[in-house]
Order: C-alpha cells, then sequence, then structure tokens
C-alpha cells in the first residue's frame, strides 16, 4: 500500500519538477530579455508566486479552477456539464507553477554567471544566436544551475505532501489511511518520514554524481 504512495510521490515530483524548469526558463528569457512587458510579467510572477504559500495556491487552483475554466469557456460557448480538476493535475500544475518562480532565479543567475566575453567571442566567430545558445550558453548555464536545481527538486519532493490535503493518496495519505485503519499512526507515519529521507538521499547522491560529471567534463583538456 505505501508503495503505491511512493511510486506516485516520485510521478508528481518528476512531473512538476518538469512543469517548474519550464516556466524558469521562460521566466528567465522574460527577465533577461529587452522587452519591458516580459520582464514585468516575470518580475510579477517570481514576486507573487514566492510570496503565496503553495497550500494556497494549491487550494485556490483545486477548488476555484474549475469556475475559472467555466469562465474561459463561457466566452466562445455555453459550457456543458460539470468540471472537475483532477487532484494529480492540481498537484503537479501548482507545485510546478510554484518552483518554476525559483527556477526562474536560478536560471537567471546561471546565465549571467556566463562571461560575456564568450558570448561576444561566439557572434565574432560568426555563429548565429541558436547556434552560440546551443554551443555556449546553455551547456555551462546547466553546470551553474545544477547546485540550485538539486536544491529546488529536494524542497518540492517533500512539498509533494501537501498534495494529500486535497485527496490524492500518495505516501503522506496513504500512511494517514494505514495509521488510521490500524489505529497506529505513529508507526505508519514514522515509515512515511524514513522512506522520504530515502528518497532525498538517494537524490543527493544522484545530484552529486551529475556535478562531479559537469566538473569532470569542464575539466577535460581542451574543454
Amino acid at each position: 500500500m505505501l508503495i503505491d504512495g511512493v511510486i506516485l510521490t516520485i510521478e508528481i515530483a518528476l512531473l512538476s519538477f518538469m512543469v517548474a524548469i519550464l516556466f524558469g526558463l521562460i521566466g528567465a528569457y522574460g527577465k533577461l530579455g529587452r522587452s519591458r512587458i516580459n520582464r514585468f510579467i516575470a518580475n510579477c510572477y517570481t514576486v507573487i508566486i514566492r510570496g503565496i504559500p503553495e497550500y494556497v495556491l494549491l487550494l485556490v487552483l483545486y477548488y476555484q479552477g474549475a469556475q475559472l475554466i467555466r469562465l474561459i469557456v463561457s466566452l466562445w460557448s455555453e459550457p456543458q456539464g460539470f468540471i472537475e480538476i483532477n487532484s494529480f493535475i492540481a498537484g503537479f500544475i501548482t507545485l510546478g507553477f510554484v518552483y518554476g518562480a525559483y527556477a526562474t532565479e536560478t536560471f537567471r543567475g546561471a546565465i549571467l554567471a556566463i562571461p560575456k566575453g564568450q558570448v561576444e567571442a561566439a557572434y565574432a566567430c560568426g555563429m548565429s544566436r541558436w547556434l552560440m545558445a546551443r554551443r555556449i550558453l546553455v551547456p555551462q548555464m546547466w553546470r551553474f544551475a545544477l547546485p540550485a536545481l538539486g536544491n529546488i527538486w529536494l524542497i518540492l519532493l517533500k512539498s509533494t505532501a501537501i498534495i494529500s490535503l486535497i485527496g490524492l493518496e500518495e505516501l503522506t495519505r496513504k500512511s494517514r489511511i494505514a495509521g488510521g485503519a490500524t489505529r497506529d499512526q505513529l508507526l505508519f507515519f514514522g515509515i512515511a518520514a524514513i522512506m522520504y529521507l530515502l528518497l532525498t538521499v538517494v537524490s543527493t547522491f544522484v545530484i552529486k554524481y551529475l556535478e562531479h560529471k559537469n566538473n569532470y567534463e569542464r575539466r577535460k583538456p581542451g574543454i
């Protein structure tokens, strides 16, 4: 029973992380771009989202999201039937949206850490914008961003527990159900704590491996 919860927790954490990466890249592009409107929107996104607890956003999306969808649909046609937002979808979209704000600042800092001389040299060699991004910008950006992204992943992984509050039967929810059925809450929440710890320990080893690999590639002769 708890294994199913662990699998669901990993699934929702991975999906949330991918959404966060996507929002982070878009946000960083907006913040570093020349458009004032894009910078304003990206700044509002990071300031507002980082200032509101993810639990509040989760409740807003889960309980009020259906009304928002009905309102949008009603602009074109009369909504048919009852619209309900799945707790799994609400969960990973909310976490991805929230941690995308943190990823925005991570990517922005990583891009700014790349020496401008390298970018200027790439253009001087005749590289197009996309070729420069593929060969110069993106590889170094990931290297600079990796440690902070690792921290975001660890925090996001533990934050999946709040999704149990809207009924998704991930690890915390499964532990609560098992503890209630057996009247031994301490045992099952203790097991859940150990499982979360194991997941973060394994994640830490993976992050360290990726950091070591990136640093090794950077130290290779000729690179």
